[in-house]
């Protein structure tokens, strides 16, 4: 039965402080950081996995779209227990399996050990991710893109820190035992942020916002009808093809430098000097960080569907200028950096737009739905690298991730925002 929520509803508990609100915010981001690596730190293990065992790197990438598939796709899943039981048993069961998938990786000798590794890790890092977003949405409803966006740049930009630390221990120790140590600890902190992590009792919150940019509904949807709105599958599909080009980035980034020579080349930016590859990385996760707080504040100012407009057509601008100048160490590393930053924003932008859409009871579970569309993105990344084997070059893979961007912008403008006017006007009749 739907059920409908009426601002003027009597509230169950009492107002919490903003403060509370902001810790609780805390720590969902401490925990998003601390998966962060599991995805954004894999493509320096790419090259030594490659040269110890001599597979093919199309095969190694398998193992982080299995990751990202099995991260994606039991979310909504998760997403269920979470908005029946809480955060917290979530968080804690999903910091075990991040900690368990890395120590598989760190004794695996066979491709299959790889993916059972990383298939165990994506369901736990899934868990965190999911859990820590939805809880943001509930408790914000009055600054959902800015507190969806805070809390996604804890896993953008959360594995910057690291970078060289991981490649470091990479060279000194072997990626072998990176993958147990690092694992480990991770994991170990994701267990215990999860005991303090709590999710929002009726009226300890504000109520949704009303104004001309923000469209937002009263009603709240289940999941069974979510899927059967046509609108939440234009979302889907834009989530796809905007998510494709940055995941295949992502996966790529050292063997884009290497095939293009620019990867050991050294860079000097505001007197500071890095190898291309490592600068690259490490600007990239800071503004793929900065990106989702920044364009879900100003998607709560100008509306989430004109932010989309400008930022995917940042993205597609982006890609294409990658492609042109990238072989150029200085602007691979400033070029790839504006890419992330036009491209992180989906996991503000996105997660928000559904739940202003469908509403906060099952923001977790829906927003999860929605978040599959990364896993569908992820089957695109060893395709990618097929098409650069087949052909020698990357032109064919930059070129179509910049004319999906362009056209999920033009979607975004076009056809999202009229469409969801009408949705949310007759779900509050």
């Amino acid at each position: 039965m739907t059920d409908m929520v009426q601002s003027a509803a009597a509230p169950s508990a009492a107002r919490v402080s903003d403060a509370y609100r902001w810790a609780q915010l805390a720590i969902g981001v401490a925990a998003m950081v601390m998966i962060a690596n599991y995805q954004y730190g894999w493509t320096f293990f790419v090259p030594d996995i490659q040269k110890k065992f001599g597979w093919d790197r199309a095969s190694i990438q398998w193992a982080f779209t299995l990751f990202v598939l099995f991260e994606t796709w039991l979310v909504p899943i998760e997403g269920w227990f979470v908005d029946k039981y809480g955060p917290r048993i979530v968080v804690l069961v999903g910091g075990v399996l991040c900690a368990i998938g890395w120590a598989i990786n760190a004794q695996a000798t066979s491709l299959n050990g790889y993916y059972l590794g990383m298939i165990i890790a994506g369901i736990g890092a899934g868990g965190v991710y999911g859990t820590c977003v939805g809880n943001a949405l509930k408790w914000f409803p009055d600054k959902r893109g800015l507190a969806a966006g805070i809390t996604a740049a804890g896993f953008g930009a959360g594995s910057a820190l690291t970078v060289a630390p991981i490649q470091a221990m990479i060279k000194d120790s072997g990626f072998q035992t990176t993958f147990l140590y690092f694992g480990l600890g991770q994991g170990i902190i994701i267990c215990i942020l999860a005991f303090f992590l709590l999710a929002p009792k009726a009226g300890q919150v504000p109520n949704v916002v009303a104004n001309a940019n923000i469209i937002q509904t009263r009603r709240n949807y289940q999941p069974t009808e979510v899927l059967r709105q046509p609108i939440f599958w234009l979302m889907y599909f834009m989530f796809v093809i905007v998510g494709a080009g940055g995941l295949m980035v992502t996966a790529n980034l050292k063997p884009i430098a290497v095939d293009w020579k620019v990867d050991s080349v050294p860079v000097t930016l505001m007197a500071v000097t890095m190898t291309a590859v490592t600068f690259a990385a490490t600007i990239d996760r800071v503004l793929n960080g900065l990106t989702r707080p920044f364009f879900g504040w100003i998607s709560d100012m100008i509306g989430r569907e004109n932010t989309m407009f400008i930022a995917f057509g940042m993205e597609g601008f982006g890609i294409w200028m990658l492609y042109l100048w990238g072989h150029d160490p200085v602007w691979f590393v400033l070029l790839s950096g504006f890419v992330f930053f036009a491209w992180g924003e989906i996991y503000s932008l996105f997660p928000s737009t559904c739940t202003d859409t469908f509403g906060a009871k099952f923001a977790t579970t829906n927003a999860g739905l929605l978040y599959t569309a990364k896993g569908t993105a992820a089957l695109l990344v060893p395709i990618a690298n097929y098409m650069q084997q087949s052909s020698g070059t990357w032109d064919s893979v930059f070129i179509i991730a910049a004319g999906a961007n362009i056209l999920a912008s033009l979607l975004a403008i076009a056809v999202l925002k009229p469409w969801r006017k009408v949705v949310v006007a007759k779900s509050t009749i």
